[in-house]
C-alpha cells in the first residue's frame, strides 16, 4: 500500500496499487481524449472525485472503478450506485463554487481490469457522460434566474443565457 496525499485537505489516505493502476490508465485514456487533467483525488470533507479533466468548453468530474476480476459477473462501471453518483454531483458543486467554474460539467465513469498476477491492464471502458444530475431552475425574481444544481441549501450554477 501506498500513501498519496490528498491535494485538498493535506490529510494522507491510503490506497491500494489497483487503484493507483487504474487511476493512472483512466487518465491517460481522457488525456488522449484532448482532456488536461486539473486534480487526482479531490477531496473536501467527505466528497471525493478520482479525476477532474477539462479541455476547451467542458470539465468532466470522472468516477474510475478499477478491479482485478469481474466479480458476480458485473464490470467494474457498474459498481458506480446511486448514492456515489450524487455524492460525484455534491463534489463537483462544490468544486465549481470554489473553483468559479465556467464550464459545462460531464460525469463519466471509467472502468478498468487489472491483472493481478502482472498489473496490466486487461479492460478498459469509458463511459462519457454516464449520468446527468436533476438540474432546477431557481428564481430570485421574475426576470432572472440561475440554470444549476441545488444540494443542502446552497445554489452552484450560472445565469442562463
Amino acid at each position: 500500500m501506498q500513501r498519496v496525499w490528498s491535494n485538498c485537505d493535506k490529510m494522507p489516505f491510503v490506497t491500494d496499487p489497483i487503484g493507483i493502476i487504474g487511476e493512472a490508465e483512466a487518465a491517460k485514456m481522457l488525456e488522449q481524449k484532448g482532456f488536461k487533467i486539473l486534480e487526482h483525488n479531490w477531496r473536501m470533507g467527505h466528497l471525493e472525485v478520482d479525476l477532474i479533466a477539462e479541455n476547451k468548453k467542458e470539465i468532466v468530474f470522472a468516477e474510475v472503478k478499477a478491479r482485478t476480476t469481474t466479480f458476480g459477473g458485473k464490470s467494474p462501471e457498474e459498481y458506480v450506485d446511486e448514492d456515489k453518483k450524487r455524492r460525484m454531483v455534491a463534489a463537483a458543486n462544490a468544486y465549481i463554487k470554489y473553483r468559479r467554474i465556467e464550464k459545462e460539467p460531464r460525469f463519466d465513469i471509467i472502468g478498468i481490469l487489472v491483472d493481478p498476477n502482472t498489473n496490466e491492464v486487461t479492460y478498459r471502458r469509458h463511459l462519457e457522460n454516464a449520468f446527468v444530475p436533476r438540474l432546477k431552475t431557481i428564481h430570485t425574481n421574475s426576470f432572472s434566474g440561475l440554470l444549476g444544481w441545488h444540494h443542502r441549501g446552497h445554489t452552484i450554477g450560472r445565469k442562463k443565457k
